[in-house]
């Protein structure tokens, strides 16, 4: 789940520990209080970069004790800083006055400043923004009364003299040159309509909270409106007061309605807002994108069951001054199709170049508006993401797992299919290229090596090195740090399955170990990657210290292996994973250094799903297990994210039920730790109420634990210490 991102990269783990492992004489010791709570293990990052409109230069934003917050304009080929553009001093004449973030217009004129800042969900926030004018060089001026509320997704118009925002669910557009102010919406109203902004579900699954933007000429402004009136509501209580306050957001679970969203455009010189005709059958419209054209803008549709993407473009008025719309782009899938923002429309005004599975694996395609279209990447892999589209060069920049789904590398291919691998050296690559494509800004890092930054220009050849982390690499050494190793195995269906080891330091093969197997396994995000895990690789490094051997695998529906092996576990969400991560625990069990009476399993989110699956289905394999903001059963959770995978509980009511933990609750065997927050919008705590009350029924004892008012990703203060201290000591007593 989308929605699950978020608790498991802040930390993936599982446990088992052995009674009082041996740390070398010569090396330092891990422990929680130096992962968590110091900066021992802090990466150097290159973080924030914005190539300017020249491909020349970039900037970004630091912080100047006498200045406050700058934004610092440096120089591509030399390395070096070339000006600062502006500082809190010279915006607001105040040091203390900082802003957390900022946006150039179109011709780096005006730049809008974000302060103030207060957060929403997980993308979305409030804020104060205010518009400077680098020519007039004045104070930055704030582009509406604040005395009305905070807004929200402040976007200039290109040419930078307006700005649109949201403020109380409401369309505005401020005139910066006049002060005039046209409210674009009247309609908005808390947990009714929203103007301009995503819902809940929208933002959460489909992955952006903004939902308004400008036409290259800034004479329209096309946005979506939400009617979310038949949406039930979710209430939480947050604690701190004499009687809890009651938090209350519309969220569509499984089977249940979904806002209805219709397409906007608003014309600023007559001020009309004109909807768009589009078809009964689109159920969800997850992007809006002008294309180069701006008379013209490109609406994506799906069906409910997200298996019918159409791509449609604004042409021609119905009546009542409704625009309408012609097909350029269909796909169809018996199972699903992931939305992603791999779009880039040519410059010839009639094609564009996006991904598509069409061929069991995610590649690049050139299609043409008449329905042609032309392969331009092929083979067993996937394309990842697109990065940018060369013009000059005519080339589709790409990250991809050609070189096996544990790896990913940058590479590009011209309009006449022709690829090119800009690193081949095993890891991870990523590159954030200049708008001339001219330079990137260049990060490598393996499982066992923390990133290095480098300049590269446009062949891949590295200018400097502006990062290399080898002072954390030391101090690595320095505690001993133990190497992760890749390894494969076969499970009893005959699939080969990726997956990584670290023994315990001074490791004996002639003992028996505990292992702490360490998981995700849901659609969307892998655990076995050739990249540096920063903090939950610490934790893993902190168990492997304590005689821990630590485990890890992406089973079957995990990415990046082609549309086959993705896709298996549709409509039976937790099925063949737990009997992947059953078959792993199988396999370990024969190790002649694996105690197979001490094989632990710990996850969080869908992670935590799979802990208590495995815990249960896998009884017999697995002696304890640590399930943090799991969901127990895809009832519980959301629209977008569960029926893209298990359509919906009246049409697969066995799916949804044969895989719910809390149908198998009266199975578990060994020890349980369940921990949940329980201002989690995401997962909701009702899923671990659900569990409790499964596991009291079947007579079953556990350990649980709740977080007030904290959300999936569980942090906050000395949150994340307590947590894995708890954790350590749940280890220590049971696995």
């Amino acid at each position: 789940m989308e929605l699950m991102k978020y608790g498991w990269l802040a930390l993936l783990a599982s446990a088992t520990l052995v009674t009082s492992a041996q740390t070398s004489e010569d090396n330092k010791a891990f422990s929680n209080e130096l992962i968590w709570a110091s900066g021992t293990f802090q990466s150097d990052y290159v973080w924030g970069i914005r190539s300017m409109a020249d491909g020349k230069h970039y900037t970004t934003q630091e912080m100047d004790p006498k200045k406050g917050s700058c934004i610092v304009k440096w120089s591509y080929k030399s390395g070096k800083s070339v000006d600062t553009l502006l500082t809190s001093v010279m915006a607001f004449d105040d040091p203390r006055e900082r802003f957390s973030g900022y946006e150039f217009s179109s011709d780096e004129r005006f730049v809008v400043l974000t302060t103030a800042t207060e957060g929403l969900y997980r993308h979305s926030f409030y804020a104060h923004f205010y518009v400077y004018d680098f020519q007039a060089n004045g104070e930055a001026r704030p582009i509406t009364d604040f005395g009305l509320g905070k807004q929200r997704l402040a976007q200039l118009s290109p040419a930078g003299d307006k700005v649109a925002f949201v403020r109380d669910n409401n369309i505005f557009i401020s005139n910066l040159g006049s002060g005039e102010e046209v409210q674009v919406t009247n309609d908005g109203e808390v947990n009714r309509i929203i103007n301009g902004a995503t819902d809940w579900v929208y933002e959460e699954e489909f992955g952006d909270d903004k939902a308004l933007f400008w036409s290259g000429d800034g004479e329209r402004l096309a946005y979506l409106r939400f009617d979310e009136t038949a949406v039930r509501e979710f209430h939480m209580p947050v604690y701190g007061s004499l009687y809890p306050d009651p938090y209350t957001f519309k969220y569509p679970k499984a089977g249940e309605q979904n806002s209805d969203v219709s397409v906007h455009i608003y014309h600023v010189e007559d001020r009309q807002n004109h909807e768009v005709a589009v078809p009964k059958t689109a159920h969800y419209i997850p992007r809006i994108k002008w294309t180069n054209d701006p008379d013209v803008l490109c609406i994506f549709t799906m069906n409910r069951h997200q298996s019918d993407l159409r791509l449609l473009l604004t042409e021609g008025t119905f009546p009542n001054n409704r625009l309408g719309t012609r097909e350029v782009f269909k796909e169809l899938s018996y199972t699903y199709i992931d939305i992603n923002d791999n779009l880039t429309f040519l410059n010839d005004g009639t094609s564009f170049v996006m991904t598509s599975e069409r061929d069991g694996f995610n590649h690049v395609y050139k299609f043409d508006f008449d329905g042609n279209s032309t392969q331009l990447t092929q083979g067993e892999w996937d394309v990842i993401d697109i990065l940018g589209f060369d013009k000059k060069r005519g080339r589709v920049y790409f990250s991809s797992s050609k070189q096996g789904a544990t790896q990913k590398h940058v590479g590009h291919v011209d309009m006449k299919g022709k690829t090119t691998t800009l690193d081949p050296t095993p890891g991870t690559h990523s590159d954030d290229f200049s708008q001339s494509f001219d330079y990137s800004i260049h990060s490598h890092s393996t499982a066992n090596t923390p990133p290095v930054y480098t300049l590269r220009n446009s062949s891949g050849k590295i200018i400097r090195t502006l990062k290399d982390n080898a002072r954390l690499q030391e101090t690595m050494r320095t505690y001993g740090a133990v190497e992760k190793e890749f390894f494969t195995f076969t499970n009893d269906a005959g699939v080969e399955l990726n997956c990584w080891k670290m023994l315990p330091q001074n490791h004996d093969p002639s003992k028996k170990h505990p292992v702490y197997v360490a998981i995700y396994g849901g659609p969307g995000a892998n655990t076995v990657n050739d990249s540096w895990g920063g903090s939950t690789f610490l934790w893993h490094q902190y168990l492997a210290q304590e005689g821990y051997i630590v485990v890890s695998c992406d089973p079957r529906g995990t990415q990046f292996r082609g549309r086959k092996f993705e896709h298996s576990t549709y409509k039976e969400l937790g099925k063949l994973e737990t009997e992947d991560f059953i078959d792993l625990a199988q396999h370990l069990g024969t190790w002649e250094d694996v105690d197979a009476e001490r094989i632990g399993i710990q996850g969080w989110s869908y992670g935590g799903f799979m802990t208590l699956l495995c815990m249960t289905k896998g009884a017999d394999v697995y002696s304890a297990g640590i399930s943090v903001a799991p969901v127990t059963n895809w009832r519980y959770y959301d629209t977008i994210y569960t029926e893209r995978f298990m359509q919906t509980p009246q049409e697969n009511e066995s799916g949804y039920d044969e895989n719910s933990p809390v149908n198998h609750a009266d199975k578990l065997e060994g020890s349980l730790l369940l921990v949940h927050g329980s201002g989690d919008d995401n997962v909701h705590y009702q899923n671990s109420m659900e569990m409790i009350h499964a596991l009291v029924d079947a007579n079953k004892d556990f350990d649980f634990f709740v977080y007030p008012d904290r959300n999936h990703g569980i942090y906050g203060g000395n949150t994340r210490l307590h947590l894995f201290n708890m954790m350590m000591d749940f280890v220590e007593d049971h696995f």
